[in-house]
């Protein structure tokens, strides 16, 4: 790795500093030939970057990792995590590099991380690469969750390295830059917890609260409230992949944030014809993360997080077990609560109302949809039609008319709002047969596709001539939908 001073951009190394234990210096492998495929221009003028020197060549190379500021200090990230269920005591980040954290111009901290930058220790017999399609999966998934306003990591670039990946075939290579609050995760404490050193699990919590949850430093159990800081946040963010029908497809601890941002958009999807027991990934044989069982294994998450404090609760365990029982049994109202809410807001209703009825109809309409398989940002898109009047177009998503013509009647009923309903469900999502075929275009050099879709989800609200096909549902010929982890 060189060193370029003129790069203007200071990345500070507090986690590595701060926890070195969890932190492996490491450098970026060489890419020969390093070509930008995709800048996020706006992300980066936040972040106070010049877009014009990240599309130079001391730019690209700042993106791979090849070149960095004088000071910078990159590590790969130790932590452990639970695999489909199963602990993995050290996995860490195999073929990622935290560069640094930055400072925005408003003092906001953040993650420069890259993913596919190579083998580190923690790489498990994998290469350390990455393919262009993944990457650019990546980039396409979160700026549309961003849009979407559902926290989450941020792509700032995906830059093709000039170097073949091995997977099935022979793929183009590439690395992805994004951008994060922190990567700190709930596999980062089991980590922490399973090393037996209370003082590298405090110094991590420190460290959390610093960053994330700065109140919880107040409280007389500073600790259990940041656990229940995570809690919240976490209730809030699987509410809102429930509301938008994402599916994220991996939900293993080490891909739970501390901060409350998705993280590893990996093989995740956005819901097609309403399933609640669909599952896109294709190693999840078991249906474990299906998009219904998610608020249950963020409640299983949590609890490990749980388990991992359970020493900085409480000296005695008996009352530290009690103290994390208590605050993880908050869980299911809060999430709950937010669904619920999030849920009326869909329906256009807003204002005193009673629950029991709202309650009843949102049953009966997710009975209705999963009935007829009905695509369910399709469906939720023309129900704002219907508040207006028409609604002919949402009906004929249905096989049974009696039965949504009766659920209709008793929603007009509560008078919803067709303009708030407008801005809460989208007309574009990454719709799962764009994504690959956008992803197949790229990895075949033409990023037209790409860049066409990427330009109807980043604004999900604003309907537009031309777009049509960005609205529509799958073609029936599209089939059963996988993906895969990209590695």
């Amino acid at each position: 790795m060189s060193v370029t001073p003129q790069l203007a951009l200071t990345l500070d190394n507090r986690f590595a500093r701060e926890l070195s234990e969890m932190a492996v210096p490491w450098q970026a492998d060489d890419a020969p030939r390093p070509r930008l495929l995709v800048l996020n221009e706006v992300l980066a003028t936040t972040l106070g970057l010049d877009p014009a020197m990240l599309r130079s060549p001391d730019g690209l190379r700042l993106l791979t990792g090849t070149s960095l500021p004088d000071g910078a200090a990159p590590v790969a990230q130790a932590y452990s995590g639970h695999q489909f269920g199963g602990f993995s005591p050290r996995l860490g980040d195999g073929r990622a590099l935290l560069l640094g954290e930055l400072t925005d111009p408003t003092g906001r901290l953040h993650d420069l991380h890259l993913k596919g930058s190579g083998r580190t220790p923690f790489a498990r017999g994998g290469d350390g690469l990455a393919a262009v399609g993944p990457m650019l999966r990546e980039y396409l998934i979160s700026e549309a969750m961003h849009a979407l306003g559902v926290p989450t990591t941020r792509a700032l670039a995906v830059v093709a390295t000039g170097r073949s990946v091995r997977r099935d075939t022979e793929l183009p290579g590439a690395v992805l830059a994004r951008v994060a609050d922190s990567h700190l995760r709930v596999g980062s404490f089991q980590y922490a917890q399973a090393t037996g050193d209370v003082g590298l699990l405090r110094r991590l919590a420190d460290h959390a609260v610093a960053r994330h949850y700065p109140a919880a430093a107040q409280s007389e159990q500073p600790y259990l409230a940041l656990f229940k800081a995570v809690l919240t946040a976490q209730a809030s963010l699987v509410a809102q992949w429930m509301l938008v029908g994402f599916v994220h497809g991996v939900m293993n601890t080490d891909n739970m944030t501390i901060s409350g941002e998705t993280i590893d958009y990996g093989p995740c999807a956005f819901l097609e014809g309403f399933d609640p027991a669909t599952v896109y990934s294709s190693i999840d044989e078991s249906g474990r993360y299906a998009y219904a069982n998610q608020p249950v294994v963020a409640e299983w998450n949590l609890a490990r997080l749980a388990e991992a404090l359970l020493p900085l609760l409480h000296d005695e365990q008996d009352q530290a077990v009690a103290l994390a029982t208590e605050a993880l049994s908050g869980f299911r109202q809060q999430y709950g609560d937010a669904w619920s809410a999030g849920m009326k807001t869909k329906l256009g209703l807003s204002g005193p109302q009673d629950e029991a009825v709202i309650l009843k109809l949102i049953d009966d309409l997710l009975t209705l949809l999963e009935t007829d398989r009905v695509d369910y940002t399709s469906f939720f898109r023309l129900l704002g039609a219907a508040a207006g009047g028409d609604a002919g177009p949402m009906r004929s998503l249905f096989a049974d008319q009696q039965g949504v013509g009766d659920w209709v009647e008793r929603w007009r009923a509560l008078k919803p709002d067709a303009a708030l309903m407008a801005g809460t469900n989208p007309a574009y999502i990454p719709r799962n047969h764009l994504v690959e075929e956008a992803l197949n275009a790229a990895t075949a050099g033409n990023l037209a596709p790409f860049e066409r879709l990427l330009e109807a989800i980043v604004s999900p609200y604003q309907e537009r001539t031309g777009l049509e096909r960005y609205a529509a549902a799958a073609p029936a010929d599209f089939g059963v939908y996988r993906t895969y982890c990209g590695t």
